[in-house]
């Protein structure tokens, strides 16, 4: 697919995922937190949200009492994202592209990444904002070893299907506030 036709992707996608967060987000968070109750106690990243993306800080505070819990960190355009930990009441920075990052620079390395997207499909793909650093990252993460990729969404920005490239990394699990979808 054209640049053009992934830009209109992400537009409309944008629109649902505004349309979605202004009725709020439900039990989204409980149900990330049942999702990934067999995996606590290992290293965990998750996001800080920007504009619209749902909201995991609650899920977050609660894993970060059974284990590390991470927030990432852009280095570079064309790098993987780096992974600094963060504790509930830490103070945050501003990073790169909007984001906030923790103060410390105290690296982690995830074997859970809760990953923000525009859109999502039943195969677990995703589109995201078009700068890879997702795709990357869930590369290099994986050739070091296992690592469990799980969107967080709101149900409404799954569509039918999304364009794919070879270098998209699919996700394992993608938690909404309607449920858990398995690829």
């Amino acid at each position: 697919m054209s640049d053009g036709g992934k830009a209109e992707l992400r537009r409309a996608a944008s629109a649902l995922r505004r349309a979605a967060h202004a009725h709020g987000q439900g039990e989204a968070c409980t149900r990330l937190l049942d999702a990934l109750a067999p995996h606590l106690g290992r290293p965990v990243s998750g996001y800080w949200p920007i504009g619209t993306e749902i909201d995991p800080r609650p899920a977050l505070e609660a894993l970060a009492r059974h284990g590390p819990v991470g927030l990432p960190v852009v280095e570079g355009r064309t790098r993987p994202l780096a992974f600094r930990r963060w504790r509930p009441g830490e103070a945050l920075v501003p990073g790169g592209f909007g984001t906030s990052v923790p103060k410390a620079d105290a690296p982690i390395t995830p074997e859970v990444l809760i990953v923000p997207l525009l859109a999502f499909d039943r195969r677990g793909h995703r589109l995201g904002y078009g700068g890879g650093f997702y795709d990357r990252t869930l590369a290099a993460l994986r050739a070091c070893g296992p690592v469990l990729a799980v969107g967080f969404a709101f149900a409404a920005q799954r569509v039918e299907a999304l364009p794919t490239e070879p270098t998209d990394a699919a996700l394992d699990m993608i938690v909404t506030e309607g449920g858990i979808v398995r690829p």
